[in-house]
């Protein structure tokens, strides 16, 4: 027997030009016992539609079951969130990196032994270790040798 209409439909179903009654024809034919063997892989895409509308998986009870447990007394409303509270996790955090800071600087302190206990209060003194970046004057210098610069230029 010869398919040749059928296979110009598929053809024209691939290229998205069929109509609803071409598509049809085609899950008819598809429905059918005797299908050709070369067609025989198409036969589960054009049958899907009318086995699964016969399997009723989930009955009439499974309804009355989720309607009764979405009939609440009275509706959910949406809650209202301050800007507070929307902050909330921020000064958290915040808080976190707080403590984290100040028990590193107490423990940086203690390790370097830089304070002294004083009737049970820590006494941290600054300490003076080597010359002071402020200490030197390198701006005497530099007007010194400006001076002598414009000394020697004027002569």
């Amino acid at each position: 027997m010869d398919y040749k209409y059928i296979e110009q439909l598929l053809e024209r179903y691939w290229n998205c030009e069929t109509s609803l009654e071409e598509e049809q024809i085609l899950r008819t034919f598809f429905s059918q016992k005797d299908v050709p063997a070369g067609l025989m892989k198409y036969k589960d895409l054009f049958v899907y539609e009318q086995s699964e509308a016969t399997d009723d998986v989930l009955g009439a009870e499974f309804d009355a079951k989720m309607t009764a447990l979405v009939d609440e007394p009275e509706p959910v409303r949406a809650r209202k969130v301050s800007l507070a509270q929307k902050f909330v996790p921020l000064f958290k955090a915040a808080a976190v990196v707080a403590i984290f800071l100040t028990l590193g600087n107490a423990a940086q302190v203690a390790f370097k032994g830089g304070g002294r206990q004083e009737a049970g209060v820590a006494v941290y003194e600054k300490t003076q270790e080597g010359p002071s970046v402020a200490l030197g004057d390198t701006a005497k210098v530099d007007t010194l040798k400006s001076a002598q610069a414009t000394a020697k230029v004027a002569k």
